[in-house]
């Protein structure tokens, strides 16, 4: 019989002694249990090793490896899919949970459509048509960039294909934006499945990686640089006419912010001129057409 894991649930983990432990315990409790859970340790200093060590004790499928020297979240991320053996890869932070019947509704909704490469949740609770939902490459970029960003989600509220996360080798690296600029890669090349909210639980605190960013000003400026890349690509899936409505609103929101913060961080405000694609013409172009009403 092959034994072989559909779904290869992955947890980095750095310094989460406080955390962990419920991360692991609700895997172990999914409805869903064809999986094995890898756990990769970025050379934490307090006691999440050992933690996770334990776990490997009770349940076989649980594995733990320790990184030679600290990685970082996204490379630490690459290395822990190259431990995986499942269909999917699905992650799950180690501050994180998922419910117990999350594993389930993922794994179905990719196995429902095969040529999808990425699985995401969206916050909509009632959405268009009923869950899961097949968007092509076409829809996903419109829905994206010209109807309120749809991949919203991060790694732990996504299921991604093996085959193809290799095949584009894993995340850039690229700190905070690595997440978006993988999904909208793996959305250029086939299509995506979308599924119901609160399926897992993102576990807010001080510490997290989301809190440091929302600290960060210069996240804003690699994000808008990104889509501009994006939207910039020969292979973009839009129209000219949907190109060209999608860059627009690019710049009118930059614009906005340049407005926002001229006077209260005028630094960071002259920094948004920066960005690629964008000119201070472009502030004179949407203030004309009353951008700003």
């Amino acid at each position: 019989m092959d034994k072989t894991p559909l779904v290869s649930v992955l947890m980095t983990a750095y310094n989460r002694e406080k955390y962990i432990a419920e991360a692991i315990e609700s895997v172990l409790a999914s409805t869903y249990q064809n999986w094995e859970l890898i756990i990769v340790d970025d050379q934490s200093k307090d006691n999440t090793l050992e933690i996770a060590k334990s776990y490997k004790l009770i349940d076989n499928r649980i594995k733990v490896y320790l990184n030679e020297k600290n990685l970082g979240d996204y490379l630490n991320r690459n290395k822990a899919a190259g431990y995986a053996k499942g269909k999917y890869l699905k992650y799950l932070d180690a501050d994180d949970l998922i419910y117990r019947h999350g594993l389930t509704v993922m794994v179905s909704s990719m196995e429902q459509f095969p040529e999808a490469s990425l699985g995401t949740q969206v916050n909509i609770r009632e959405y268009s048509e009923p869950y899961p939902v097949l968007l092509s490459s076409v829809d996903v970029y419109q829905k994206h960039f010209l109807e309120g960003s749809l991949l919203l989600s991060g790694p732990t509220g996504t299921i991604i294909r093996r085959d193809v996360f290799e095949k584009i080798s894993g995340f850039s690296g690229k700190r905070y934006i690595g997440d978006i600029e993988l999904w909208l890669q793996l959305a250029m090349i086939a299509p995506i499945v979308i599924f119901q909210p609160a399926l897992i639980w993102w576990r807010q605190h001080p510490d997290q990686e989301m809190k440091l960013e929302l600290r960060n000003n210069d996240v804003i400026l690699n994000k808008y640089n990104l889509n501009f890349k994006v939207l910039l690509d020969k292979n973009l899936p839009l129209t000219r006419e949907n190109k060209k409505k999608a860059i627009y609103y690019q710049k009118k929101r930059i614009a906005r912010l340049f407005f926002k913060y001229l006077f209260s961080h005028p630094k960071f405000a002259l920094k948004l001129l920066e960005i690629k694609s964008f000119k201070m013409t472009d502030i004179f172009y949407a203030l004309s057409i009353c951008a700003f009403d």
